[in-house]
């Protein structure tokens, strides 16, 4: 028997002896361990989940939030400078829009230097939404500090902030 088959339990060992693994926890990383990149990954993931639960009851996304937020503090941006400046893809900022807009939290005003363009603003209701999604936002970001703690937190932003 291998070692890794004596430290796994009976009952997860296939009937041919060979160890079997159903435990997520038990699947070995490799070099995984020692990537940023997946490290960060798995803490958005969890980042995101725990948005998305503080937030469910007001049906608002990570991404929704981002872009009612530079609308808000950036009245009459066009729809191609909140994209470029939150990395979305143009299309799926459209999209995005569409069914904030349909929420009446949005609404496109055709801009008067470029037909092509709108300018993007809150509705009286977006503005009373945002305010509310940002107090739970705030309640989300403690939930992030009770979870790695205040200074690690400081530290993290402090790491990222020349990525945004």
């Amino acid at each position: 028997m291998t070692a890794t088959a004596a430290r796994t339990s009976p009952r997860k060992r296939a009937s041919n002896g060979a160890a079997r693994r159903t435990d997520a926890d038990e699947i070995g990383l490799d070099a995984l361990v020692g990537h940023a990149g997946y490290a960060v990954r798995r803490f958005q993931i969890w980042i995101f989940q725990d948005f998305i639960k503080t937030l469910g009851n007001v049906d608002i996304r990570p991404t929704q939030y981002s872009v009612l937020t530079v609308i808000g503090a950036n009245p009459g941006l066009s729809q191609m400078a909140v994209a470029k400046r939150l990395g979305i893809e143009r299309a799926r900022l459209v999209h995005l829009l569409d069914s904030l807009e349909q929420r009446k939290l949005v609404k496109r005003i055709k801009s008067k230097e470029d037909r092509r363009s709108h300018a993007l603003h809150l509705t009286a209701q977006g503005a009373t939404a945002l305010a509310k999604f940002k107090r739970l936002a705030a309640e989300h970001e403690r939930n992030v500090e009770t979870k790695i703690g205040k200074e690690n937190r400081e530290q993290l932003l402090r790491i990222l902030a020349g990525f945004t």
